[in-house]
């Protein structure tokens, strides 16, 4: 594993706008960043991060079932009393997830250390997706790679491999987001894609507009039935909505569905280390903050938090790093520090896709920070040939 400095393409602003990847830049830093990518052998993409990859997914499915099977797991989640039938009746009938984002420590050499999953709503997908592939096409055409070189990337094909065993081609599916937000937007428009790829109709609906009629049943702005609904918005907050309580009698297919409530917030961290103590792909996590596991130095995470907010990495006491946000009011958990790894200063998190249930492909951020945050970099990569 190698982080790489290399020259941007010349154009490559022009066509990130023409695609629609308009927050390639935001606040005038780079969110895009190709002026550098990292080098990985394909030992290290299959045994170090594809194959753990499967087998923490596996255990995160272990702890959804015995999850919706015990009050004292579901309070411990911070899922709100009244909705736990929601997310056991989503559980036991088998409703099909779209994707997920396991953040990973790897520095090329020890075993990856899962620090979180992003289970329910992970941003990044185009850029990992479609835009660091184009990136690599350019670069094999200019001579800068040679024609052999690959990347850990079947995001894109699986995705709409995944449209189409859920769906009857044809299918007309709903898709929305929040207003005011481009990336979230932009996203969602490039999971359409995916969907129209494999032969559906994609229909638009801002969450706002998302609506009950007289029967109880959800409509678009338009007041049209709701029949399937990719959604950009965490169970969490959906859970808490004056709307929530339409959930349980609806037979909406919601992607992601409202199992994944158990595995998008942090109470998942000690719950899996619980069940799976010593795995090497695991760092030791309580909901307490003295336990002897965690050792001198660990993370404070919030149940509830985006993008590194109301994170903080303590030492002997001592608050070193911290993040603001507006979460913690669920509590939080605690997970044993395990630094992330340094290239040329920059802190770097491995993502690790999911689509379906298989492991689909890679993204890489990197920061200054020791936290990762929104704007953290995103870094294209390759295999080596």
């Amino acid at each position: 594993m190698k982080r790489i400095q290399t020259a941007e393409r010349p154009d490559w602003k022009d066509k990130a706008e023409q695609l629609g990847f308009i927050f390639h830049t935001m606040y005038g830093e780079q969110y895009w960043d190709e002026r550098a990518y990292y080098s990985f052998t394909l030992e290290q993409v299959e045994n170090h991060i594809e194959d753990p990859s499967a087998e923490l997914y596996t255990m995160c499915l272990d702890v959804v079932d015995r999850a919706v099977r015990s009050e004292e797991l579901l309070t411990k989640l911070a899922i709100p009393k009244d909705m736990w039938d929601v997310i056991a009746t989503s559980w036991h009938a088998k409703d099909p997830s779209l994707y997920g984002r396991f953040d990973l420590s790897y520095d090329g050499t020890s075993p990856a250390k899962m620090l979180e999953f992003n289970a329910d709503t992970p941003t990044s997908l185009y850029e990992s997706a479609y835009f660091q592939w184009l990136w690599l096409d350019d670069k094999i055409e200019c001579g800068d790679f040679p024609d052999e070189t690959d990347q850990y990337n079947s995001i894109q094909e699986k995705l709409i491999s995944r449209f189409e065993r859920l769906f009857e081609k044809g299918s007309h599916i709903h898709f929305s987001s929040c207003k005011g937000t481009d990336e979230d937007r932009q996203t969602v428009r490039y999971i359409e894609d995916c969907a129209a790829q494999a032969g559906h109709f994609p229909h638009f609906t801002y969450l706002e507009d998302i609506g009950v009629n007289t029967a109880g049943e959800f409509a678009d702005h338009n007041g049209a039935l709701i029949q399937s609904l990719f959604k950009l918005y965490p169970w969490e907050d959906m859970l808490r909505e004056v709307y929530s309580k339409f959930l349980l009698p609806s037979d909406v297919m919601f992607l992601e569905p409202a199992w994944k409530a158990v595995l998008s917030n942090k109470a998942l961290l000690p719950l899996i280390w619980e069940f799976n103590k010593g795995h090497p792909n695991l760092l030791p996590a309580s909901f307490s903050d003295n336990s002897e596991e965690l050792g001198s130095s660990f993370v404070k995470k919030p149940i509830f938090s985006r993008e590194g907010a109301n994170v903080s990495i303590m030492e002997n006491g001592d608050v070193i790093e911290s993040a603001d946000g507006e979460y913690g009011e669920e509590g939080y958990i605690y997970q044993r520090l395990h630094p992330l790894p340094q290239f040329d200063d920059n802190h770097t998190v491995i993502g690790s896709w999911i689509v379906g249930d298989e492991p689909a492909g890679m993204a890489i951020r990197e920061d200054k920070s020791p936290i990762t945050k929104d704007l953290s970099r995103f870094l294209p990569h390759i295999i080596e040939a």
